[in-house]
């Protein structure tokens, strides 16, 4: 994970206490397989994540630095965006389930959310902390919303790039239709990018809600490429304390 603290599990009896851990690149990893995956099998129980979903093979867990922040991660070992697992025809669809999390952000800020307010993200290789796949669950920032917005003819059904920097990255934009992602994996739609096939470690990805001037629900695809020396981190697009909550409330 880029700029949170990773998590650490200390076990006192029944109960689990978070603090931070020194920077290991496996420790969502660890926390996943050694801990929250045989408390559920073991006892019904998932903590120290929120959720485990066995069957459809993932994690869901909280950032104890942050008021709204999740992440999604796979209970099978799938090292990040680079991994060609993402990409397989029997790979689970990570997305689609990170999209239906965002009821965990919700109660954390006590409404429904818009769907323009919501985003998933997932870093490049050098552009995270933790060598296993996981996507971040948490509102947008509104500078971010706002641009999408203010731009939002220019963003069609096919890749082009986004005519402001995002977040001071540049991305490439792409509009889907759907009120959510069942039948769309967007691993597989960052892929068809001969970049991004080519060298998807690179890459980064953010997907957030959206809905079309003519009522359409749908999802606004974004990719970053990261060159030497300039890591694009599609989590940096997110806002943590979930700003565009209360800015709606007001």
């Amino acid at each position: 994970m880029r700029a949170v603290a990773i998590f650490g599990v200390l076990l006192t009896g029944c109960t689990f206490i978070a603090r931070e851990v020194a920077r290991d690149p496996n420790s969502l990893w660890l926390i996943t397989h050694n801990v929250c995956v045989p408390d559920q099998r073991q006892f019904g129980n998932p903590s120290p994540c929120m959720k485990v979903d066995l069957a459809a093979g993932y994690v869901l867990l909280k950032d104890p630095n942050s008021p709204t922040h999740f992440v999604l991660i796979p209970t099978a070992r799938v090292a990040g965006i680079e991994d060609p697992a993402i990409l397989l025809p029997t790979a689970p669809n990570y997305w689609d389930q990170a999209w239906r999390a965002r009821r965990y952000v919700e109660e954390r800020v006590g409404r429904a959310l818009g769907r323009d307010e919501v985003s998933l993200a997932i870093n490049s290789i050098n552009g995270r902390t933790q060598n296993q796949l996981h996507i971040h669950i948490d509102c947008i920032k509104p500078a971010v919303r706002a641009a999408l917005d203010a731009h939002a003819s220019a963003i069609g059904p096919y890749w082009a790039p986004f005519p402001v920097p995002l977040a001071g990255d540049n991305y490439l934009a792409e509009r889907i239709d759907g009120s959510d992602l069942t039948r769309v994996n967007p691993f597989r739609l960052l892929a068809t990018l001969p970049q991004a096939h080519a060298d998807m470690g690179n890459e980064t990805l953010v997907v957030t809600g959206d809905t079309s001037s003519n009522g359409r629900p749908g999802f606004i695809l974004l990719a970053g490429h990261a060159t030497p020396g300039a890591d694009v981190s599609g989590e940096a697009l997110q806002d943590h304390h979930c700003t565009v909550a209360r800015l709606r409330l007001s």
